[in-house]
């Protein structure tokens, strides 16, 4: 009888590791291992014409921010308060803790001075004194050269401990400032972005919808102003000076030989044109439409 131990697939694989077949990760995948993957549909997605904020229709009036985001003014607006009044908070809390340390560094600094000084009219006393006993004759002067010549190199003697309140009285500036907290920023970011943005900044859009009676019977669906065609995943531009929002096909055939808005004949400039963010669907040539979570693997 042959007792020989045949090699399994896995022990043949290069480093010894084990790793698991095609069936047996498909089997683990479903309880959590490994990184999950799935694809998004249409009802992840933002529709164009949808608050970024809010994730719902714009009922109200419409404003976009300089990287292109369309909000709610309403909804932006009480977001930008919330956060100034946050940021002021923080701000007086970082100026509270701030103002600790600079008064820590004022005593430490007046505690230094009074000990320096403290320092200079005791050694300005004790050379008086010695010059006095010396003067005299007296032999404290010498059992005091003594005592201290000792303290070199004695180190169990009393005068050679170290001071423990000495020792824990430095004060270190720098870092007192570099522990604290970094410093809130100015302005609230922008909630898409990331970018400072400020109330002066939004920029009033009008949106066409599909039908302008009942917007929450029709989706929400925005045409452009111009060729009236329902805007889903197409590029988008808006323009500052009128507000109007159009295809960039239709801005680039129509608006820009002229650099005048086809619907309310207004002029603009190159810097009055902002390109909007698309509208994504669940078709891949709208964008990344996969989402995934890491998990920790075995291999």
């Amino acid at each position: 009888r042959d007792n020989t131990i045949t090699m399994t697939r896995k022990s043949k694989q290069p480093g010894g590791h084990n790793p698991l077949t095609y069936a047996e990760t498909k089997r683990l995948k479903s309880s959590g291992y490994g990184t999950q993957s799935t694809r998004l549909t249409s009802q992840s997605m933002l529709p164009f014409g949808h608050c970024c904020l809010s994730l719902s229709q714009i009922e109200g009036d419409a404003v976009a921010t300089p990287s292109g985001h369309i909000y709610s003014r309403e909804t932006i607006v009480q977001y930008l308060l919330t956060k100034n009044q946050e940021l002021k908070e923080q701000m007086a809390e970082y100026d509270r803790k701030r103002l600790q340390v600079e008064n820590r560094r004022a005593a430490w600094e007046e505690k230094q001075q009074k000990k320096s000084q403290q320092s200079f009219r005791s050694k300005d006393q004790g050379a008086m004194s010695n010059a006095l006993v010396l003067k005299d004759g007296g032999v404290g002067g010498q059992e005091a050269k003594t005592e201290n010549s000792l303290s070199h190199v004695s180190y169990w003697l009393s005068s050679s401990q170290p001071d423990a309140s000495a020792a824990g009285d430095g004060f270190d500036y720098e870092k007192e400032i570099m522990a604290l907290p970094s410093p809130p920023p100015g302005r609230p970011p922008s909630p898409m972005s990331g970018e400072p943005l400020k109330l002066k900044q939004l920029i009033p859009i009008h949106l066409v919808h599909e039908q302008d009676e009942g917007i929450s019977n029709n989706g929400g669906r925005v045409l452009c102003s111009v060729s009236q065609k329902r805007i889903t995943t197409q590029e988008t531009i808006a323009i500052k000076s009128s507000g109007q929002v159009m295809l960039k096909s239709v801005f680039d055939e129509l608006a820009k030989p002229t650099m005048t808005c086809p619907v309310t004949g207004k002029k603009f400039k190159d810097k009055d044109v902002i390109k909007l963010i698309k509208g994504k669907s669940g078709f891949a040539a709208s964008g990344n439409v996969e989402a995934k979570k890491y998990n920790p693997t075995l291999t």
